[in-house]
């Protein structure tokens, strides 16, 4: 009896398979082979019994693979999604040329801003010459070089009519008074009497005019002072209150001639504003005429650079550095 209730020893025999039984997962079989890796990762599946040849197959295992088929395509279309176009999330990387584009535009600004800055302080320093010497445009070339000045000559023979007249008069004068002495009998006295009347007619500038054309001693140095007055005057509007010839010496760099020692005299007045009244002589209005001359000359040269200046900035886009029309009120 008790050998009939002995229990039998496990069997241990490899050929034969694993025992399923319903409602729990077969371990694998020894020795199997692990499935192959990919690139992609699989989603995790739960271990599938071995099929036991002639053993009808477990629910957990048919109802695992509708689910393992359904996964394989979503991998294959995320693989497939992959190997394509970038998904949102990644960052595209910029490629080597644009970077190396990059840095050359960068050291290319890098060495245009030495240059952009040289040509900004030049432009303002070109601007405030012409805006402090822009005076020298109105300047009246004709007050100035006085061409109806009266010479010395036509002052001398001028003089030399004026005493001539005037010793006539004279002449006249002292025969009649000679004739009321009764030093001389009374129709030489009557005689030197008319005379001196009509010589006296004879200076009156009305009356001289009916017989000559030539201006008298008096007329020249009238019109001298007359002349001269006007000069002082047009150099005393250009000078204005602040000087104009002592802010126009800056000019000197387009035009040598302004360094010339003989204007030194003529700077100093006028950076003292006093310049004007010292204007006494032709010989110093003319030396103010030429310096003029000579920062006309400049002003042209400047406002040219300035022009040109202007364009290239505008030609390399530097808008800061290009003058801009000041706005109309």
């Amino acid at each position: 009896m008790a050998d009939h209730q002995r229990t039998a020893p496990p069997d241990t025999n490899p050929a034969q398979g694993a025992v399923l039984r319903q409602g729990r997962a077969a371990d694998p079989l020894p020795g199997k082979p692990s499935a192959p890796t990919t690139g992609a990762p699989l989603p995790s599946q739960p271990n599938q019994p071995p099929q036991v040849p002639g053993a009808p197959a477990s629910p957990a295992s048919v109802s695992s693979q509708p689910a393992t088929a359904a996964a394989a395509p979503s991998v294959q279309s995320g693989q497939t999604a992959t190997s394509g176009q970038p998904q949102p999330d990644e960052v595209p990387q910029d490629s080597p040329q644009e970077s190396g584009s990059d840095t050359d535009l960068e050291q290319e600004t890098a060495r245009a801003e030495p240059e952009k800055v040289q040509a900004q302080v030049k432009q303002q320093e070109l601007r405030l010459m012409l805006r402090q010497c822009d005076r020298v445009l109105l300047m009246d070339f004709d007050r100035l070089a006085m061409s109806d000045w009266p010479d010395n000559y036509s002052l001398a023979a001028a003089g030399r009519g004026r005493d001539l007249w005037l010793f006539t008069a004279l002449t006249a004068a002292v025969v009649f008074v000679s004739g009321l002495t009764g030093f001389v009998p009374a129709w030489v006295a009557g005689a030197g009497f008319g005379a001196f009347v009509v010589i006296l007619l004879l200076g009156i500038p009305a009356v001289r005019r009916v017989y000559t054309s030539r201006p008298s001693y008096l007329d020249l140095i009238v019109k001298r002072r007359r002349m001269m007055s006007d000069a002082r005057a047009h150099a005393a509007h250009l000078e204005g209150n602040d000087g104009l010839i002592w802010q126009c010496a800056r000019m000197a760099t387009f035009n040598v001639a302004l360094k010339h020692p003989r204007f030194q005299s003529l700077l100093r007045l006028s950076e003292r504003r006093m310049l004007p009244r010292h204007l006494t002589r032709r010989e110093h209005v003319r030396l103010y005429l030429i310096y003029l001359l000579e920062a006309e000359k400049a002003y042209g040269r400047v406002q040219a650079a300035f022009f040109e200046g202007n364009q290239q900035a505008i030609d390399r886009g530097w808008q800061d550095v290009a003058a801009e029309p000041e706005p109309r009120p």
